[in-house]
Parts: structure tokens; sequence; C-alpha cells
């Protein structure tokens, strides 16, 4: 069967295998970041030059006050709502934050986090966060540890 789905739709597994990924973040250091990362996708996949142009986006919602059928269950966030005192000027923020390029080194913490499933915000919250499950919640570097002989010798000791 597998061979069949695979040959005919060029696909294996369950509909949604792969599909969904999810991070914890700190909010006050990356909601604002998140939702840039997520309004731009489309732009940086090439579907769209501009985030409004894309129906499932939550720009129309934040940038412009839209309240179309899709973006009626998008609310607005605290972080958000800090961009400015009224709603046109929380609008014009959101506006003015996308024109501006995400460095590549958000992109990346970005795209990492979420593709390993590691909590997305500074050291003092993944330790929290780490304290509050039982996973770790950032990575620990690549490699095992070096043992305390090895570095002994190769610092002449």
């Amino acid at each position: 069967m597998c061979n069949i789905l695979y040959f005919t739709y060029k696909r294996t597994g369950t509909l949604w295998e792969g599909r969904y990924r999810s991070t914890v973040i700190d909010t006050e250091s990356y909601l604002l970041k998140l939702m840039h990362y997520i309004d731009m996708n489309p732009v940086r996949a090439g579907m769209t030059t501009h985030p409004r142009e894309y129906p499932w986006s939550s720009y129309a919602r934040y940038a412009t006050g839209d309240e179309s059928a899709h973006s009626v269950w998008v609310e607005a966030h605290q972080q958000y709502e800090a961009l400015g005192a009224n709603k046109n000027a929380q609008q014009a923020a959101y506006r003015q934050l996308l024109r501006q390029t995400m460095p590549d080194v958000d992109l990346n913490t970005i795209r990492e986090a979420t593709n390993k499933g590691w909590a997305l915000g500074n050291d003092r919250f993944r330790e929290e966060i780490e304290s509050l499950g039982a996973r770790r919640a950032a990575s620990k570097g690549r490699g095992r540890p070096r043992k305390e002989v090895e570095v002994a010798v190769n610092n002449g000791v």
C-alpha cells in the first residue's frame, strides 16, 4: 500500500505527518518577532509579494484592523497592544515592523527552536521551562562532553 501511495501521490504517511510544529516562547522577547516571522512566511516562500495577499495571514487583522471571516478568531496580545495608544497607532507600528527585514540570526533561531521543539527565549526562560517539565528545553551543543582527562592533557597538565 505504501508503494502505491508513494508512486501515485509522491508522498507517504498520514496527511498531517510532519506538518505540525510548535514551541514554547518567551512572549516578552519573541512574540512580535514570531508574528513578523509568520506573517512574512508567504513572502519569503515566494507565494505572494506582500503579506496582505495571503488569505490565511493575520496581517490584515493586525496591520489594517480588517475583521473578515477568517481573522475574527485572531485576538490581540498585550505585546501587540503595547505598540501604540490606540488601534490606529498599533496598526501603523505593526506595518512598520513588517517593513523591516528580520535578521538572519532571528530567522535561524526561530526555525531551529520550532523544528526541534526547543523553548524560544533567553537562558533564564529555558531554565524555567526545563524546571517545569521533564525534558530539555534547549540543545546541549554538538557531540559528547569532553572528559576531564582529555581537557587536562590538551592544556599541558
